[in-house]
């Protein structure tokens, strides 16, 4: 069925499966076997690329003068919009083969570049069909409010999402075209305000959706309070949150899904990984790949969880698999190896797994088999033995 059946001393496994037969054994003398990677925040269907941006960046602009010169979100938007299903699924069956080589079995999957009603559907039905099609495992987001459309305010923006885009998510549901897990909102200054963000997430918690949205990321705007305050699964990026809103989503429990792409490439101060780590709130990772931080990579992000945002490597594990999960609601069946939860694991060329953080970039000659579900979904041409 897809599950570990048995963990423990290689001996006591030996004797109690003595009698089994097997379709495939792995060798793994001197080697780690670890959980499957949880990517707990990814914007990866999209048509549209940003690396001219990149050199804007470079020279200076800020994330918010390109969004306002019609760059940014909308960029991706307006490409987005005129891509067909069929090119969109392509180059996200792509990425997410990119994700899985990389060591990941659990990534979450947001739209977002649509922000009308047909193109966000038309990324969630993407997004379905690869939950159906791939040996991956995919948590989907509606993320319609990530930008305010041309043309329109925030609060027309939000008017729409509630009245229009939110019903039909709920029809398309019940009727099991489609399963969202999650409702994200860009809670930013110039983008949703409070107010907004709270009608928003609200209106999808209404209809059976995890809260799971973008705050605090370049104005402390109270997001992680209102969260907390909301019941909210996670919050990411979390750049600006407040003492008070640390304490907050400490005391229910509501995950902050940090990542160190995001303020590496933009050049943003740090999220306090520590002071949430001491004050008890749940950390988990993410890679946020989007054409703002084209990044497929855990270990690459583990990595800058260590150097930048001072994390131990093992809080750092922790974070991209358990952790992960719990974020994503999904902690009691993924993110670690333990008898009855879903065979998830990597299989590292070393007989050390900090190796997997250590080795920056490594990942490519050090990751041996990827394994969803009990079943080899990577094996790694390059891995001779070390």
């Amino acid at each position: 069925d897809g599950c570990i059946k048995a963990v423990g001393q290689a001996d006591v496994i030996r004797n109690q499966f003595s009698g089994a037969t097997f379709e495939g054994i792995i060798d793994c003398s001197g080697k780690c076997v670890l959980p499957g990677l949880v990517d707990a925040h990814t914007h990866p269907v999209w048509a549209g690329d940003r690396v001219h941006e990149f050199a804007m960046k470079l020279a200076g602009a800020s994330y918010m003068e390109i969004h306002q010169a019609g760059g940014g979100i909308h960029f991706t938007v307006e490409h987005t919009r005129k891509a067909t299903e069929e090119e969109l699924f392509n180059t996200f069956k792509h990425r997410l083969e990119r994700m899985r080589r990389a060591g990941s079995t659990l990534v979450e999957c947001k739209s977002g570049y649509g922000l009308d009603l047909e193109t966000e559907l038309k990324m969630l039905r993407v997004i379905e069909r690869a939950k159906q099609s791939m040996d991956i495992g995919i948590s989907s987001t509606y993320c319609g409010a990530h930008s305010v459309p041309k043309g329109k305010t925030a609060t027309e923006a939000t008017d729409d999402i509630i009245n229009n885009h939110l019903p039909k998510l709920k029809e398309l549901q019940l009727s099991g075209e489609i399963h969202v897990n999650n409702i994200d909102v860009f809670c930013e200054k110039g983008v949703f305000d409070l107010g907004s963000t709270r009608r928003i997430l609200q209106a999808g918690k209404d209809i059976g959706l995890q809260i799971n949205f973008h705050g605090d990321e370049l104005h402390p705007m109270k997001s992680a309070e209102l969260g907390a305050e909301l019941g909210a699964r996670a919050i990411s990026h979390l750049e600006e949150v407040s003492d008070e809103g640390i304490t907050a989503m400490a005391r229910a429990k509501c995950a902050a899904v940090l990542l160190p792409t995001t303020a590496y490439m933009l050049r943003l101060k740090q999220p306090q990984a520590r002071k949430m780590l001491e004050e008890g709130v749940i950390v988990a990772l993410g890679s946020d790949f989007n054409p703002n931080a084209y990044c497929f990579s855990m270990p690459m992000v583990m990595h800058l969880a260590c150097v930048n945002m001072k994390m131990s490597m093992n809080e750092a594990l922790a974070a991209a698999t358990i952790n992960a999960a719990y974020a994503l609601g999904k902690s009691d069946t993924h993110g670690s190896i333990e008898t009855g939860k879903q065979g998830d694991l990597v299989i590292i060329n070393s007989s050390r797994w900090e190796h997997l953080i250590y080795q920056f970039g490594g990942h490519e000659a050090l990751i041996d088999y990827v394994i969803v579900k009990g079943k080899v979904v990577y094996q790694n041409e390059r891995c001779g033995t070390m």
